[in-house]
């Protein structure tokens, strides 16, 4: 059945659009971007579905977003999105502002057991009995005119998501829907608290090998790094490369030379931002103990193992309860932390991150199985 395609080509038609949307109790939405070689996404297309047709917004000609940004945050209409993270970039960049309440489909199959983490097109075969043609998420989005397969494709995802709705919604009990919601509630939180560049360095592969003095180092790098990328709106790969943090902390190189021959140190690296890096790394090495960052805790020792697998049996079991995907219950961070507060023999403490309806549900449980 062909698809009622609608293109929304100026500011004043998008207006108009959006106030007619803020009257449905859900509207489903799709981007297209390309992210080459940016760090920040470029719209190529926004898709919004209504059940009834698909309407395709061309981020290349509409320039007045606020109409949108106001639909995005209605808390009257659900905005139903599939595995969003990059899409709530797309948003937050265009428009400043995420969708509230956001119902994502592919926690909602989890949640039904349907499948855990499913792509788009198999959760429409699955649940719509659809076969979506392949292979357009690649093409360049940035093209006008765009061709008639990238047009029908953006079309059929807002066409279809739609529809994932009305099936899905239904099956959910009160619940499940309000956990997912509080799911998309937290995922668009996390976007928000941006990575704060002077706390980058945690996450850095191997950190808790090096000394306090040595992490200085990582920390102003990493800070520089990530405070570049979003400046120069380049991947943080293409500023510094994550595998040359680790040994430039650890062996402070203090001239070109010995910079180059860093591991995985790109040549344009070492030419364009050589001097830089070498003054980043000698002051932060000169700085007095009393402003090192403090040592990180190491990873859990292996025997730690049985009890990990002891706490994810609690998520399990919940899970077989409720015929929820079990992937859903417990995340490996939540119960890492959680192991981390009080290795090996306590006391132990429900970490942040545990939070909302699973630590309602399993906190407890959690603590009973260490105890």
């Amino acid at each position: 059945m062909a698809i009622d395609i609608q293109w929304i080509l100026d500011d004043a038609s998008l207006a108009r659009h959006c106030a007619e949307w803020r009257k449905l109790p859900y509207v489903a939405l799709d981007t297209e971007f390309m992210r080459v070689d940016t760090f920040y996404p470029i719209a190529g297309l926004l898709q919004v579905g209504d059940g009834q047709r698909a309407y395709l917004v061309d981020p290349l000609v509409v320039k007045d977003w606020a109409p949108f940004a106001e639909l995005l945050e209605d808390p009257a209409v659900t905005k139903v999105l599939h595995s969003c993270s990059e899409d709530l970039e797309v948003f937050l960049r265009l428009t400043g502002v995420l969708p509230a309440p956001l119902f994502d489909t592919q926690l909602a199959a989890g949640y039904l057991n349907i499948g855990f983490s499913m792509g788009y097109s198999r959760l429409v075969q699955t649940v719509l009995g659809i076969e979506l043609p392949k292979g357009e998420t690649r093409s360049d989005w940035l093209q006008r005119p765009l061709s008639e397969t990238q047009v029908s494709y953006a079309a059929e995802d807002a066409q279809h998501l739609a529809e994932l709705y009305q099936v899905l919604l239904p099956k959910l009990s009160a619940d499940k829907l309000a956990w997912i919601l509080e799911d998309g509630a937290e995922l668009v939180a996390n976007l928000r608290r941006e990575i704060d560049p002077d706390e980058a360095y945690l996450e850095a592969k191997l950190a808790w090998k090096l000394s306090p003095q040595q992490l200085a180092v990582l920390r102003a790098l990493c800070a520089w790094r990530e405070r570049q990328a979003r400046a120069r709106n380049q991947p943080r790969n293409r500023v510094l490369r994550e595998h040359s943090l680790w040994p430039l902390a650890r062996f402070q190189p203090d001239n070109t030379v010995a910079l180059a021959r860093i591991e995985d140190m790109h040549p344009r690296t070492v030419r364009q931002d050589g001097e830089t890096i070498l003054k980043l790394i000698r002051e932060a090495a000169a700085l007095p103990p009393e402003q090192w960052p403090e040592a990180l805790p190491m990873p859990l020792p292996l025997e730690a193992g049985a009890l990990l697998k002891q706490l994810r049996a609690v998520g399990q079991r919940e899970a077989e309860r409720l015929q929820i995907a079990p992937e859903l219950m417990l995340r490996k961070k939540s119960l890492e932390a959680l192991l981390k507060s009080g290795f090996p023999d306590g006391p132990w403490a429900l970490p942040d991150n545990l939070r909302g309806w699973r630590r309602e549900l399993m906190g407890q449980a959690l603590l009973d199985v260490l105890q």
